[in-house]
């Protein structure tokens, strides 16, 4: 039997990271994975959906190339060019982190693997061959799946989920979306930019709920302007696919609602991936499809740890990254930091992109704070109005005794590249006065992070 210091379950940029950190600190490691190196987000999730963004971008810009004093003649699409292009970028980021492994000198053993007692997995391969590996550590990172509903089944077909959403044969005429988090907007975006007609239904007031609420209505505004039609406070009560195509029921606050598309795409969320994983043989303690862990990723069973989709906290993939290094670094006996989930940046790229961290306006009063919010406008940003893309804005909140800040919260474009600021700021404990103070680039998109803080502090000079 092999044995090793730590086995990574799974692959994804939680799993993969976490190898990468444990052989740097010297442990003999290896990864399990049933599909291709790098999980849903190198695969099927955040880098090809980004790709399909792009061509989105691309298309987009030529076909309002008028706007910018240019020509452009004809413009067409190749669908079938715009899905194998994301392929490739997927395909070629998977073989990056082959190349990775390799370079780590970390064994990556392909099949299905299961927990088993005495800190053993059991690996099944294609081919049904069923063999043991032991570790002293082993790092549960199996991620998530695209969740089903019991009224919204999905047959791959007409009502699909997110892989699907990316390798249709062909572009739907018409398209419904379920769900306006990340998935369902971004794809919303893809699909109503190469000309599919999408309606979107969304259960909550809000779309993208989670976000500032002057950020969702800026957001359903551009969306509405783009051409999406929007259904909050709705939801898909049945969908009906006997026929040609799908016809959904949307229960409304008006009542029903028939709705008659190609494609429904549900995006309500994700159900992680941890059932029939040998959680059930050890006794490793779960809450409402999660792994409970403590700070440091430790189950309650010894030398079983969790990281990712799988334990609380965002399902996001930089979470998952940081979750598994403090993990392996903890392992080694390094003096870590324990992860601030009040510190996280999320970022949503669809047309308007948005970006946000911290706490927002409403989240900030109800937990008592006296605030000082500064917003700017990016249609008052001499960089926004020369590259045509003035919808949005970037908001700030400060405490207003001490100056701490609380939360930024971003829509435009280009801003998921511009969290970021906010994030090391707050990581620093950086003051309102001392942004406000910090000399930004002109004419930048960026420096409407100062402008806003300028608004917070009655100094705003460009409104």
């Amino acid at each position: 039997m092999s044995k090793y210091d730590i086995i990574v379950l799974g692959s994804g940029p939680g799993g993969y990271v976490t190898a990468i950190r444990a052989s740097q600190l010297g442990f003999k490691t290896a990864v399990v994975e049933k599909e291709n190196l790098g999980g849903v987000c190198l695969n099927w999730g955040c880098i090809p959906t980004k790709a399909l963004l792009k061509s989105a971008e691309v298309f987009n810009y030529l076909n309002h190339a008028e706007d910018y004093g240019l020509k452009a003649d004809n413009v067409d699409k190749d669908f079938d060019a715009v899905i194998k292009r994301s392929r490739d970028v997927a395909n070629g980021m998977s073989k990056g982190v082959q190349f990775l492994m390799k370079k780590n000198k970390i064994d990556v053993i392909n099949g299905y693997g299961t927990l088993k007692a005495g800190k053993k997995i059991s690996v099944k391969d294609s081919d049904g061959n069923t063999k043991d590996y032991e570790a002293d550590h082993i790092i549960v990172a199996t991620g998530a799946k695209s969740r089903a509903l019991p009224n919204l089944p999905q047959d791959g077909k007409k009502v699909i989920g997110y892989r699907e959403a990316m390798t249709l044969k062909e572009q739907p005429k018409k398209m419904i979306v379920v769900g306006s988090g990340a998935i369902g907007v971004e794809f919303a975006h893809f699909y109503n930019s190469m000309g599919t007609e999408v309606t979107i239904v969304e259960f909550l007031p809000n779309l993208v709920p989670l976000e500032d609420e002057e950020v969702s209505k800026q957001f359903e505004k551009s969306f509405k302007k783009s051409g999406i039609k929007v259904m909050t406070n709705s939801s898909v009560e049945s969908v009906d696919t006997s026929g040609e195509g799908v016809k959904a029921t949307v229960k409304t606050k008006k009542g029903e609602e028939i709705l008659e598309a190609d494609i429904v795409l549900s995006a309500v969320g994700i159900k992680t991936n941890i059932e029939n994983i040998g959680l059930e043989d050890l006794n490793i303690k779960t809450d409402r499809d999660k792994i409970v862990v403590n700070e440091w990723y430790q189950t309650n069973v010894p030398g079983v740890y969790a990281i990712g989709d799988v334990v609380a906290g965002p399902a996001l993939a930089h979470v998952a990254s940081a979750e598994g290094i403090i993990c392996v670094e903890k392992i080694k006996g390094m003096k870590v930091e324990a992860l601030d989930y009040g510190n996280i940046p999320g970022c949503t790229y669809a047309s308007p992109e948005i970006a946000s961290v911290g706490l927002t306006e409403k989240q900030a009063k109800e937990q008592g704070y006296e605030i000082k919010v500064g917003k700017f406008p990016f249609s008052a940003s001499g960089k926004a109005s020369a590259s045509g893309k003035k919808d949005g804005f970037v908001k700030v909140i400060y405490d207003a005794k001490y100056g701490e800040w609380l939360g930024c919260h971003m829509i435009g474009a280009g801003v998921t590249d511009m969290i970021a600021e906010a994030v090391l700021g707050r990581k620093l404990e950086t003051t309102g006065h001392e942004v406000l103070k910090a000399v930004h680039p002109h004419p930048t998109m960026s420096e409407a992070v100062m402008e806003a803080t300028a608004a917070a502090y009655d100094e705003v000079i460009h409104l």
